[in-house]
């Protein structure tokens, strides 16, 4: 069995979130994506805490299911666009996101922490121990407070040594572990004598697994990805995929991808929190293992590459070792990405490290580490509306993208299915040559993109300038 995990995203309560973001909204394009396991996200805040509690039941120990009733199932059914079933299939697990703004030694630092909790009852202890601190769990999904990463910490696994913390996003150059900007050279220097209980770091959309390979700290711990999405259709950027430990669930329909109902419903919090702590604990007292993960290519991500945004000013890691990190045009400091900081914080060694490229029935390009077999391996992905985008030239919210995708979900089961299991041929016969052939140089990295920096994403383009200019003349025609 394989399942497909997004535990990292944000509700209707955290800034810059789309106001649908409830768990109606989450398990429905959880569905969509063919995301079996989804984080509930903002369980620290006062109110979204009681909706998920008043609105989730028990599915599993420490995994939840949305209740039967459900108003707004009602709603969703009269519109014929939703099954109760169907969203009761999907997984919710309790995980948040905090915001540690603090000065350490004379420095400011902003780190931001996953905490996963085991169950209500320990994320409701670990809230009334923020609020005894004088944290305002009230004011944001993501609450801001004056503790440290470390603080976070002894405080979750002082409440249960069951929690997960986990760095988000690690390298992020504002909020993160080992941001270039408020962040550490090193999780124990982050964690202090907590460290060795960090058992996995985020990779964040500018950084895929390679990368983190590079970092001899991190060779102990898990690498996973989280989609870190502000809206449904953003859930699923990345996902970590964990497998059974005892068999490989072999996929013979597409639309199978989110797992069997009857499996599903016997996975278990420990699962997921032996299959993280494995690689670090050297032991798996649970069902599931991690399998690989799905990445963004990490140059479309917005801090790939430095660069200051307001001066039209980017740079490769190579380059700022010329110029250094002062802009040329206005000579303030750059925003110094996520490429150029894995650099510095990797020996020269790891730094030429590069991933084995094997290539599955269907054309899907895994990577592996070149020497560690027991690191999972990883796939690199574009969303499917960004591709659907570019075969039809035309915007992500127009009606053509829209009808699309979602004809697609209907005749393939999800939008994974289509991404990695779906052969070329039964794409080009049911939605014709080009999108096949989209599909495949997706699968294959046989596309371009412009490296993200400063907040800027990067811009994938599926087929080069040539094949732009003759794709047109062609249409033209």
């Amino acid at each position: 069995m394989e399942l497909f995990a997004d535990l990292h995203l944000h509700s209707k309560y955290s800034r810059a979130v789309s106001k649908n973001m409830d768990l109606v909204e989450i398990a429905s394009w959880a569905k969509k994506k063919g995301i079996g396991l989804v984080a509930t996200g903002d369980w620290m805040h006062t109110i979204w805490f009681r909706e998920v509690k008043s609105q989730l039941e028990e599915g599993g120990e420490g995994v939840y299911q949305l209740k039967v009733k459900n108003e707004k199932f009602k709603v969703e059914n009269d519109q014929g666009s939703s099954d109760e079933d169907a969203f009761r299939d999907v997984r919710f697990l309790l995980s948040t996101e905090i915001s540690s703004i603090y000065s350490q030694a004379g420095k400011q630092h902003r780190v931001h922490t996953l905490v996963f909790a085991p169950n209500f009852s320990i994320a409701e202890r670990i809230n009334i121990e923020l609020l005894k601190r004088g944290c305002n769990l009230a004011s944001d999904g993501r609450p801001i407070v004056g503790l440290s990463p470390r603080d976070v910490a002894e405080l979750a696994f002082t409440v249960s040594d069951r929690c997960l913390v986990i760095p988000a996003h690690a390298w992020t150059p504002h909020f993160s572990v080992f941001g270039s900007r408020g962040g550490f050279d090193s999780i124990a220097e982050c964690f202090g004598g907590l460290s060795d209980s960090i058992f996995a770091v985020e990779t964040g959309l500018s950084s895929d697994p390679l990368m983190n390979w590079r970092i001899p700290e991190l060779e102990r711990r898990a690498i996973v990805s989280f989609s870190d999405a502000h809206s449904g259709p953003k859930l699923g950027r990345e996902v970590t995929v964990f497998q059974t430990v005892t068999s490989k669930y072999e996929i013979r329909n597409p639309k199978q991808l989110s797992n069997s109902k009857f499996e599903i419903q016997n996975i278990t919090y420990d699962d997921i929190y032996w299959a993280i702590a494995e690689r670090f604990l050297g032991r798996n007292e649970g069902n599931l293992k991690i399998a690989s993960t799905i990445e963004f290519y990490p140059e479309e991500g917005k801090y790939h590459y430095d660069g200051h945004r307001d001066c039209g000013v980017v740079q490769s890691p190579e380059e700022t070792r010329k110029r250094g990190t002062t802009c040329h045009v206005c000579g303030r400091l750059l925003t110094v990405g996520v490429m150029y900081r894995v650099d510095q914080l990797s020996d020269l060694q790891s730094r030429n490290l590069q991933a084995q490229k094997n290539t599955d029935s269907v054309g899907v390009a895994y990577f592996f580490h070149p020497t560690d077999k027991t690191r999972p391996a990883y796939v690199m992905l574009v969303p499917l509306m960004e591709i659907l985008s570019e075969v039809h030239h035309s915007g992500l919210s127009s009606n053509i993208i829209q009808n699309e995708y979602n004809s697609l979900i209907s005749i393939f089961g999800s939008e994974f299915a289509v991404l990695l299991k779906v052969g070329l041929s039964d794409l080009e016969r049911l939605k014709g040559e080009r999108f096949a052939t989209a599909i495949k140089k997706v699968r294959t990295g046989e596309i371009t993109i412009n490296p993200g920096y400063d907040g800027t994403f990067g811009k994938v383009a599926i087929w080069g300038e040539g094949e732009k200019k003759s794709d047109k003349q062609m249409t033209l025609f």
